[in-house]
């Protein structure tokens, strides 16, 4: 096994675009001009998305053309819209005679109390992703795209959280390639799953020491009414390997479990977390060990996500500690 680029793969463009000052961001992925296969798996108790349904094995839809990450809570989801535009200029979409239809899912993240609330990704910013995947791609890890304004360790707070971002990683076994991209936004704390040690989260009064963010929440077992929605880490797992949606949605599922081993507490009512999970070639590879290597990768991608942030809107990164 050895780690290979996010950018390696065939069929798979990646364009970012941000608004620094305001702290949001969108990331767009493009899949080729054909589209293709993709699944989702929603684990998180309150999820900003568009065109889930498209994605459950009963739809019609066999493959999709591109998948938004951003900012911007509900608020966002505007922006593929910006993506549609850029794909249906190119002929990209699906045939309905008068022109063509890209399909387009987007999910978000909360990051309207990072710095300007009134500002949020839309169509003219992914539209603006969109040319930057075509020309080259401008990826990169930290605060950047839908990581710009990406936080953790919020149980207390604002506060007391820690600035993170946008994470990456890919491993190759023989034909088979694995990677994934996830905008860190938890409500949990941050582990190195490797060692266990944390490396980003909830901070105490003194802003430099970490509080146990599970440990607090078990002490805190009173009913809480009007529970702040204010999180959401989401991804994307791509594959070379060649499975149709349903498979895909088995191997999102899988990918879940990165969120669990990096994330704590992970998958609450107070976050949306989502992964999709994206077929991008023909390699003939078994749906679990797929899984295995998605949920692996999930992990490393959000340790990345968090060691390549920097301290930004007041808040510290990993880095800073």
């Amino acid at each position: 096994m050895k780690e290979i680029s996010i950018t390696s793969f065939d069929n798979l463009q990646i364009g970012q675009a941000e608004n620094a000052a305001a702290g949001t961001g969108c990331t767009v992925f493009l899949l080729g001009k054909d589209g293709a296969p993709a699944g989702l798996d929603v684990r998180g108790g309150g999820p900003a998305s568009r065109e889930s349904e498209l994605l459950k094995p009963l739809a019609a839809a066999q493959v999709i053309h591109a998948i938004v990450l951003a900012g911007g809570s509900a608020f966002g989801l505007d922006a593929a819209g910006g993506v549609m535009r850029y794909l249906e200029e190119r002929n990209i979409g699906y045939d309905v005679g008068v022109t063509k239809v890209p399909l387009v899912c987007q999910a978000d993240l909360f990051d309207l109390t990072v710095a300007d609330a009134r500002t949020r990704p839309d169509a003219a910013m992914a539209y603006q992703a969109c040319a930057n995947a075509e020309n080259g791609g401008n990826y990169c890890d930290g605060n950047y795209g839908a990581g710009t304004g990406a936080t953790v360790g919020k149980l207390l707070g604002m506060d007391h959280c820690m600035k993170s971002g946008i994470g990456s990683y890919a491993v190759q076994v023989g034909p088979l390639k694995v990677g994934a991209v996830v905008a860190v936004n938890a409500a949990g704390d941050i582990y190195d799953y490797e060692n266990g040690c944390k490396v980003a989260g909830l901070r105490a009064d003194d802003g430099k020491t970490f509080l146990d963010s599970e440990q607090l929440m078990l002490e805190k077992i009173d009913v809480q009414e009007n529970k702040f929605v204010g999180n959401t880490t989401i991804g994307v797992v791509f594959t070379n390997a060649k499975f149709d949606k349903t498979r895909l949605c088995k191997i999102a599922g899988m990918a879940h479990d990165g969120y669990a081993r990096a994330i704590r507490p992970v998958h609450t009512s107070a976050d949306g977390d989502s992964i999709y999970a994206v077929s991008l070639g023909d390699v003939a590879a078994d749906q679990d060990a797929v899984g295995a290597l998605a949920a692996r990768v999930m992990a490393k991608a959000i340790l990345r996500g968090v060691q390549a942030a920097e301290g930004a809107y007041g808040f510290p990164a990993a880095r800073d500690l």
